[in-house]
């Protein structure tokens, strides 16, 4: 059952799904999601943000029968995974936003950790990490890919701390969105939010990256370009002072009240 207008409907947890040509895993995930968020003391939702897939993945969401409440927003201009992730949590109801791939790469009996790290006030974003200590990726991830990943966080480092800022596992606190001009290009939307929104404290958890069991990799020389220009805007901006000053979100987490703590600016 598809829940389509959910406006009077109090929503604690929305996990973000962007998808394109996902039709074969995006049932099993919803199915997998379910199981690990109806247990959940939360209200939540789970919103799946599609690039018009020419495979019928909408088509797919819509008719199935869903214990959690479920949209599909189906975009048809300025598509990007990236983007997408920043529709669903612009239309996200719920004040924390998980966001996951539809690929099988990201487990989700992980998604209650990440939530409750968030919902709880322990990080106003927790990353599931790859390269965290104890995390690692799947041994058939194909080893161009892994120098790719690698390089990339390398690139990164001087703007953020973190680990693996490359991860597109990770929930958030929807209130740092107001801190920052979004403006994303190509895939790495954790890595915007990181650096533009400046989220204190921000928590890795590591986790085990699987490689897509169905379906095509979306990787390709376009997008290595695409981040090229993404990491080349994000230095630009920081270099003009475009971020602007760190401003704490007031948070009041299940069980008492706590102010989030001033953190350094990326």
């Amino acid at each position: 059952m598809m829940f389509d207008d959910l406006t009077e409907v109090p929503v604690d947890v929305t996990v973000v799904v962007p998808t394109f040509n996902e039709r074969e895993s995006i049932a099993p995930l919803v199915r997998a999601l379910e199981a690990v968020l109806n247990p959940l003391p939360y209200r939540t939702e789970i919103v799946v943000v599609d690039d018009a897939s020419p495979d019928g993945t909408a088509e797919v969401v819509r008719r199935l029968p869903t214990r959690v409440p479920t949209r599909i927003i189906v975009r048809h201009h300025d598509k990007g995974l990236a983007s997408a992730v920043l529709t669903g949590v612009s239309a996200a109801k719920g004040r924390v936003c998980l966001v996951m791939d539809a690929d099988g790469s990201h487990p989700p009996d992980m998604a209650p950790a990440l939530i409750e790290t968030v919902l709880e006030g322990r990080a106003e974003m927790v990353l599931a990490s790859r390269y965290a200590p104890g995390g690692t990726t799947d041994q058939g991830w194909p080893s161009a890919r892994r120098l790719m990943s690698r390089v990339a966080t390398w690139l990164a480092r001087p703007l953020t701390s973190v680990h693996d800022p490359m991860t597109g596992f990770f929930a958030l606190d929807s209130r740092i969105l107001s801190r920052g001009d979004l403006s994303p290009i190509g895939y790495k939307i954790g890595l915007e939010f990181l650096v533009r929104c400046r989220p204190h404290p921000v928590l890795e958890v590591p986790f085990v990256f699987r490689d897509r069991r169905v379906g095509n990799s979306k990787m390709s020389f376009k997008e290595v370009f695409r981040y090229a220009r993404h990491l080349s805007r994000l230095y630009l901006d920081r270099m003009e002072g475009k971020f602007g000053p760190y401003i704490p979100s007031p948070d009041v987490p299940p069980g008492g009240e706590k102010t989030a703590s001033p953190g350094p600016t990326l």
